[in-house]
């Protein structure tokens, strides 16, 4: 129960980082989802080494969706210097 939870969540989390920040990314239901649960993982670590949250706490909405909208960055600045063939 506890995986399908991450999932629902995980998807939530994407759909609003996208929302923050539109673009032209092509990402489908299961990348959103993704892109939610490594945002909220990236906010997890984030908020622990700045001391917002406890060792073994997870990150609550804000901090999960400001760790999708990095990861969208980092994702638009690597495509953006990929060579075109």
């Amino acid at each position: 129960m506890y995986i399908l939870w991450t999932i629902i969540i995980g998807f939530i989390v994407g759909v609003i980082a996208r929302f923050v920040l539109p673009g032209q990314d092509a990402y489908g239901l299961i990348m959103t989802t993704l892109l939610g649960i490594g945002g909220a993982l990236l906010g997890s670590f984030l908020g622990q080494a700045l001391g917002f949250y406890a060792p073994g706490e997870a990150a609550g909405w804000i901090m999960s969706v400001l760790g999708a909208v990095v990861l969208l960055l980092i994702g638009r600045a690597f495509r953006r210097r990929a060579p075109v063939l």
